[in-house]
């Protein structure tokens, strides 16, 4: 990420203290673990709403539809 942003917030001091504990340890700053945390956070949300809009599709008729016209057509083409 080129871009950066000042951002301030409050934690729980015992999630400080985790967190400087890892910091010193790890030689890494705290920034850089809250960064890599929170990305890894989002793509959790991301592969979440993934998995609930195949779970969505598979209850939707038109979908249904839709896919098993697909595969119909899918199973000809590697008939030929």
């Amino acid at each position: 990420m080129k871009n950066k942003l000042t951002y301030t917030s409050t934690i729980p001091a015992e999630m400080m203290s985790q967190l400087d504990h890892y910091s010193q340890k790890l030689n890494i700053p705290k920034s850089k673990i809250i960064e890599h945390a929170v990305f890894n956070y989002l793509q959790l949300l991301k592969r979440n709403e993934y998995v609930e809009s195949f779970k969505r599709a598979k209850d939707d008729s038109e979908i249904k539809e839709l896919t098993e016209s697909g595969f119909s057509d899918f199973a000809n083409i590697i008939k030929e």
